[in-house]
C-alpha cells in the first residue's frame, strides 16, 4: 500500500493497520500517516468552508459544510443503481435541501413537520437505500445542517448560488469516480424494493417519519436548536433495535462528558481562543473511529457556536437537552414503530394460515 493509498482510509482502517504492526518502525510508519492525514484533512476542510464563507457571505459558512460532507463522501459512496440517475438524484437531493428547510422555516412546526416528512421521504427512500453506508449522516444530517441555519432575503439568494456551485462539484466529482462501475439496478428497482416487512423499509419509514416529529416537538416546546435533538435522533435510528440501543447510550454518556470537557476548556482557556475549541472538537472526532468517542468531539464544535448566542450555562443545558430528548424519542418510537409492523406481520400470516 502507497503512502497516497493509506492516506484514502478512514479512521478504522488507519487504526487496524496500527494494530497489525509488527515493529515499532512500521508503527511509527503508520501513526505519521495518520497524523498527516487528520492535519491534511482539517486544512482542507478549513480553506474549502474559508472560501465558501468569503464567497456567499459568514451566514452561509453552513452551505461550506454541507458540500464539503457531500464531497467527501459521495466521491466513494455510490447509490446502488446506475450511474447516470444516481448523478441526476444528486442534483434532486441538492434542490430539496437548498428550497425545503427554508420553507419548513416559514410554516407552523405542523405544517413543517408535513414539508419536512416528504422531504426527507425522498432523500432517503432514493438516497439511503443501504443503511450500512450511511448516506442518512450525509443527506439528511446536510437537510437539518440547512434548517437549523436558515437564512432569509439576500443572503437566502447567495445560499441559492453556494448551493448550485455545490450540487455542481459534487455531481462532477460523482459522475467521474462512478462512471466506470456497472450496476445491475436503476431507480425503479429502489421503488419495487420498498417493502413494509423488509428490515430496511422500516429503518427508512422510521427515519422519515421520527425525525420531523422530533423537530415538530421540541419546536412546539420552545425549545431553540431544534435541529440539535433532530440530528441526534437520525443518529440513533438503525435497523436493529439492540445497535440501537447501543447507541442511544454511547450518545447521551458522549454528550455528557463532552459537555464536561468543554467546560473545563471554556474556564480554562483565554477568551480568545473559544472558538478554536470547536477545530480541536473537530481533530478529536478524526482520530476517533468508535460512535462514543465522535459523540464527545462533536459536542465541541456544537457548543463553541452555542455559547455566543446562549452563553456557557444555556448552550450546555440545551444540549445535553436536546440530544436525550432525539435519542430516547427516537428509541421509543422506533420500539413501537417495529412492535406494531411485528404484530402487523403477525396478522397477516395467521390471516393466510386460514
Amino acid at each position: 500500500m502507497t503512502f497516497y493509498q493509506e492516506l484514502q482510509l478512514n479512521q478504522a482502517g488507519s487504526k487496524n493497520l496500527l494494530k497489525k504492526s509488527e515493529t515499532v518502525k512500521e508503527k511509527s510508519y503508520h501513526i505519521l500517516v495518520y497524523l498527516v492525514k487528520i492535519a491534511v484533512t482539517m486544512a482542507f476542510c478549513f480553506l474549502f468552508v474559508t472560501i465558501f464563507s468569503i464567497l456567499f457571505g459568514n451566514e452561509n459558512s453552513i452551505v461550506g459544510v454541507v458540500v464539503l460532507l457531500c464531497l467527501m463522501v459521495f466521491r466513494n459512496a455510490d447509490l446502488g443503481i446506475h450511474t447516470g440517475q444516481s448523478t441526476m438524484l444528486l442534483a434532486l437531493f441538492f434542490v430539496i435541501m437548498t428550497v425545503c428547510p427554508h420553507l419548513a422555516n416559514q410554516l407552523s412546526p405542523v405544517l413543517g413537520m408535513l414539508l419536512n416528512i416528504a422531504a426527507l421521504a425522498v432523500l432517503i427512500l432514493f438516497g439511503c437505500h443501504n443503511p450500512f453506508m450511511f448516506n442518512q449522516s450525509t443527506l439528511v444530517l446536510g437537510y437539518l445542517l440547512l434548517y437549523g441555519y436558515d437564512v432569509t432575503g439576500k443572503s437566502y439568494q447567495m445560499r441559492l448560488t453556494g448551493m448550485a456551485l455545490g450540487a455542481a462539484l459534487t455531481c462532477f466529482v460523482f459522475y467521474r469516480n462512478h462512471k466506470n462501475r456497472t450496476y445491475k439496478r436503476n431507480l425503479n428497482d429502489l421503488v419495487q424494493e420498498f417493502d413494509i416487512s423488509s428490515s430496511r423499509t422500516k429503518w427508512q419509514l422510521c427515519q422519515i417519519i421520527c425525525i420531523p416529529a422530533v423537530l415538530c416537538i421540541a419546536e412546539l416546546c420552545n425549545m431553540p436548536r431544534a435541529m440539535w435533538a433532530g440530528i441526534a435522533a437520525m443518529s440513533a435510528i438503525l435497523p436493529f433495535m439492540e445497535d440501537m440501543q447501543y447507541r442511544v447510550r454511547k450518545r447521551i454518556v458522549g454528550n455528557i462528558a463532552g459537555v464536561i470537557c468543554f467546560t473545563v476548556l471554556y474556564f480554562l482557556l483565554p477568551s480568545s481562543i473559544y472558538t478554536y475549541i470547536g477545530i480541536l472538537g473537530g481533530i478529536g472526532v478524526g482520530l476517533s473511529a468508535k460512535y462514543g468517542w465522535q459523540a464527545v468531539f462533536n459536542t465541541f464544535g456544537a457548543l463553541a457556536i452555542a455559547t455566543e448566542s446562549y452563553g456557557l450555562k444555556g448552550a450546555v443545558g440545551l444540549r445535553v437537552i436536546q440530544n436525550v430528548f432525539g435519542v430516547v424519542f427516537a428509541l421509543i418510537f422506533c420500539s413501537m414503530f417495529y412492535w406494531l409492523m411485528s404484530k402487523k406481520k403477525e396478522t397477516v400470516v395467521t390471516v393466510a394460515a386460514k
